[in-house]
């Protein structure tokens, strides 16, 4: 069961995550969120979030009955949230508890960031918070979203949406993708790196990346690219290219972007920008104030390309994302 954070009287309070948990919610994501937002960090020396769960009944029969989950707070905690993540369950077509889109309703009036996982789209659009934005559920369920909300911009093929103070995921695994965004949004590439080693996941798949993955087992097993990915992440400031990893795969350039299509969802270089900037704002918040260097040891090559990409990325300039997240930020 997860806890609530102790801290010291004159240490900040941690952001605050509510979940809600209704009839028939899926277990998976709960244990997601729950994994990101819930365990104390002792590896890094404070806790980043409050977790609680709360409910509209005292006791919860979770999805197809698989067990019944009781002793969580009333449905009144999630006046408290910082961030609240919405039901989500198979049952799409059935209505939400009209206390429950209330709740949502109301967070969102008071400036709460929203999140919604799989089918928890389903219940932030009824609320009505999502007409005329951007979000993402389940491949399974967008033609029948978009039968249902019309006014929602739907963008099914995606891993998550991240709208500014709405934030959905398509389900399953792209819940740890979404939690572990949103944990380097709110504390930066460093924390978000070792919530992942905790999990033993990717640190990093960037939102766009497709939902469905054609191969998720790659066939033969000498096929997977774990190699060459862990290869060209020790040499990250190096200046590879995507014939480079060809070379070292010992295949050609259309095979290896055939792969990454199937195994990682994305494009080689694609991912090669990635893991270069995430090694960037690593960089930037271990203490590096020169951005020429870290352009370099990042790979990025520039100052210009890196002020570009961690824009692009994180939304914010270099000089932005150290104030907030290098050695003398004040904290989250």
């Amino acid at each position: 069961m997860p806890h609530d954070s102790s801290h010291d009287a004159s240490a900040p309070v941690p952001h605050r995550v509510v979940v809600i948990v209704d009839e028939n919610s899926n277990p998976f994501e709960l244990g997601c969120v729950t994994e990101v937002f819930g365990l104390r960090r002792p590896e890094l020396g404070r806790d980043l979030y409050d977790f609680r769960l709360c409910s509209p009944e005292p006791c919860v029969l979770m999805r197809d009955g698989f067990f019944t989950l009781t002793g969580v707070a009333g449905l009144e905690a999630a006046e408290h949230a910082d961030t609240l993540i919405v039901p989500n369950r198979p049952d799409v077509e059935v209505p939400r508890r009209p206390a429950v889109l209330d709740a949502v309703r109301r967070a969102h009036r008071r400036g709460a960031r929203l999140v919604g996982l799989c089918s928890g789209a389903f219940t932030l659009a009824e609320a009505g918070v999502l007409d005329g934005r951007r979000a993402t559920a389940h491949w399974q369920w967008a033609a029948s979203f978009r039968a249902r909300f019309p006014s929602v911009r739907l963008e099914e093929d995606v891993l998550f949406v991240d709208d500014g103070d709405i934030l959905t995921a398509a389900g399953s695994a792209a819940a740890l993708d979404l939690g572990l965004h949103i944990v380097r949004r709110d504390h930066g590439a460093e924390a978000a790196n070792s919530v992942s080693r905790r999990l033993v996941f990717a640190a990093h798949r960037d939102g766009g990346q497709r939902q469905f993955v054609e191969r998720p087992v790659p066939e033969p097993p000498d096929e997977s690219l774990a190699p060459i990915l862990a290869w060209a992440q020790e040499r990250l400031d190096s200046p590879l290219t995507v014939a480079d990893l060809a070379a070292r795969a010992s295949v050609s350039p259309a095979t290896l972007h055939r792969r990454f299509r199937a195994q990682v969802g994305t494009t080689p270089l694609a991912w090669l920008t990635g893991e270069r900037v995430a090694l960037a704002c690593r960089l930037i918040e271990r203490g590096e104030r020169r951005l020429e260097a870290v352009a370099r040891h990042s790979g990025l090559g520039s100052a210009a390309h890196l002020r570009r990409l961690m824009r692009r990325a994180t939304g914010l300039t270099p000089s932005q994302y150290r104030n907030r997240f290098g050695p003398e930020a004040a904290g989250p």
